[in-house]
């Protein structure tokens, strides 16, 4: 079963990343020639106080692991991860921002779907993050497992996942709810911490960062134990710009081969030296990779040495160097018992 299942990850994974076809060389990107006109990337990121995934800290500098996937791409295309403008939106603001052209990446805790990936004009460029949801709820309730939610007021945002998920959730289980619909994420962690609805429904770690840094009383608040859905999180670009779209994936994919090879921000000078062919490629010191993307040849190397590896950048916003400390669990690579993996740079 682990083999089959393996196998399909695999094959759906060639038809979504797009590296099935080959192309000789990277063409013209209308976007990329409006990013580097512009000196800077435009990035939507979450609104609101989205901890360990976009956040700015008290001296303003946005934090978190969608933050730091725009300084990925900005440091790719650009040679500096610090050349972004970070534009917060919300869940119903997202998609248009996009679409317009006001933003040129969306890294904002966005699920991949089919419909999201076939019928609004966009595209899902890779993954950056899973995770599942769950419902959080006050101890006072009494309640120990979703079933038991009947008849609950549950605050939501509209647009969002997780709108339709507590609807399909309630709806299947055949039991009643009362959906409080608010549009911004702030005023959504406020009234239920204010007890204006029973409870909310996220993303689990987002459900954790509310607890955490919001409560009163975090012990107060309860993560039911039932995962209603998979979200597997990744960045968005728009649709019909292929080579923009194949640097973004990309990108994305040497935070995983760097971790692999044990390429870290450390030591990437060092391993500029390494006998090792994927290290050579990856970091540019065997030409290629970067001539493919339409990029330098050290547009690794570059997003290396600025923002580290997929460990590095997990590990800071989410793990063991953060507040959070989640356990990476399915974020792991795929040689580590997670499902993350990056195809071969060559």
């Amino acid at each position: 079963m682990f083999r089959n299942s393996l196998g399909a990850w695999a094959a759906a994974c060639v038809v979504a990343f797009g590296f099935a076809s080959a192309m000789p060389a990277a063409a013209e990107s209308d976007t990329v020639n409006k990013i580097k006109e512009r000196g800077k990337l435009a990035c939507g990121v979450g609104q609101g106080q989205r901890y360990g995934f976009s956040a700015p800290n008290d001296q303003g500098r946005w934090e978190g692991m969608d933050a730091d996937y725009c300084r990925v791409v900005a440091a790719a295309i650009l040679g500096d991860a610090e050349a972004v403008n970070f534009v917060p939106l919300s869940a119903k603001q997202r998609f248009p921002a996009l679409q317009s052209g006001e933003i040129d990446l969306l890294v904002r805790v966005t699920t991949w779907t089919l419909s999201r990936d076939t019928t609004v004009g966009l595209q899902f460029a890779g993954l950056n993050f899973f995770t599942g949801i769950t419902f959080m709820v006050n101890k006072e309730l009494g309640v120990s497992s979703a079933l038991e939610l009947d008849g609950a007021s549950i605050c939501v945002a509209p647009g969002s996942t997780q709108e339709r998920v507590v609807s399909d959730f309630f709806s299947a289980n055949n039991i009643q709810y009362t959906p409080i619909v608010i549009e911004n994420q702030n005023e959504i962690n406020e009234a239920y911490l204010s007890g204006r609805c029973d409870g909310i429904i996220g993303f689990t770690p987002g459900n954790a960062i509310i607890r955490a840094y919001s409560a009163e009383n975090p012990e107060d608040h309860v993560i039911l134990p039932e995962n209603l859905a998979k979200e597997p999180l990744g960045p968005v670009v728009r649709q019909g710009d292929v080579e923009y779209y194949d640097i973004v994936n990309w990108a994305g994919f040497a935070l995983l081969e760097a971790e692999e090879l044990g390429v870290t921000s450390e030591n990437v000078d060092e391993m500029r030296n390494s006998d090792d062919p994927k290290i050579r490629r990856l970091l540019g010191v065997d030409p290629g990779v970067g001539e493919k993307l339409g990029l330098r040849e050290t547009w690794a190397y570059d997003v290396i040495k600025n923002v580290g590896n997929y460990a590095e950048v997990f590990d800071r916003n989410l793990g063991d160097g953060s507040k959070l400390k989640l356990d990476r669990g399915l974020n792991r690579l795929w040689n580590d018992g997670g499902l993350l993996w990056a195809p071969p740079f060559g």
